[in-house]
């Protein structure tokens, strides 16, 4: 029964999702599908509710057996309920509570996250440009190709660049828009995403049709 009923439920709501396209959401297909896009929405915040208590005791075992680096799980903890317990409590009993500018949720939000998160992107910066140099090394012609498109986008998604690109003749900005950019860029994205799409697809028919079972920590 572990296996068959959670097999059983995954086959007809992936079912009623598929035939739902071909109906309108008047029909009894069409507002059952409306239904189960709720349900998802309630099952996808009680899966973060079961994030936040996963992650609480798996730091508070480590805090308490004072593992290896201990002390940055504790300020985990800490900051976890330092953001949760004030956003949650009504901004009726103190303006310091709830979410509202003022409060220390914005407050630890503006001063402490927003900035911690530009300085993380801002040293992932530099790994990428480290990667990007080792990528774009024109030992072919293939990354000669790439070398120089990579080159031009680059100077003309910056002022700067762009200022430089405007003393050639011609208009090479609007050369990369609409050639580059809206041309070759756009059509690997394409191809990107519909095999993307294709993958979720396959994904989608193994655990509709049990073949796949891993989301009950099964292989």
């Amino acid at each position: 029964m572990r296996t068959t009923i959670p097999v059983a439920v995954a086959f007809l709501a992936g079912i009623i999702m598929v035939i739902s396209f071909f109906f309108d959401e008047s029909t009894f297909i069409g507002g059952l599908s409306q239904e189960l896009k709720i349900w998802l929405t309630i099952v996808g915040g009680f899966t973060l509710l079961l994030g936040v208590v996963s992650i609480t005791r798996v730091n508070f075992a480590a805090v308490k057996k004072r593992k290896e680096d201990w002390i940055y799980k504790l300020i985990t903890l800490i900051s976890i309920f330092a953001m949760a317990i004030p956003a949650v409590l009504p901004n009726s009993w103190s303006s310091l509570l709830g979410r509202e500018e003022g409060s220390i949720y914005d407050w630890l939000f503006v001063y402490l996250d927003t900035p911690m998160m530009a300085t993380m992107f801002a040293t992932l910066a530099f790994y990428i440009a480290s990667a990007a140099y080792r990528a774009f090394r024109a030992r072919t012609a293939e990354s000669t190709i790439l070398l120089l498109t990579a080159t031009m986008v680059m100077l003309w998604r910056v002022p700067m660049g762009e200022a430089f690109l405007n003393l050639f003749p011609g208009d090479i900005p609007y050369f990369l828009n609409t050639y580059i950019m809206n041309g070759a860029n756009m059509a690997v994205q394409r191809g990107i995403i519909i095999g993307a799409a294709l993958g979720a697809a396959s994904m989608s028919l193994r655990i509709i049709l049990g073949i796949e079972r891993t989301y009950m920590g099964k292989g």
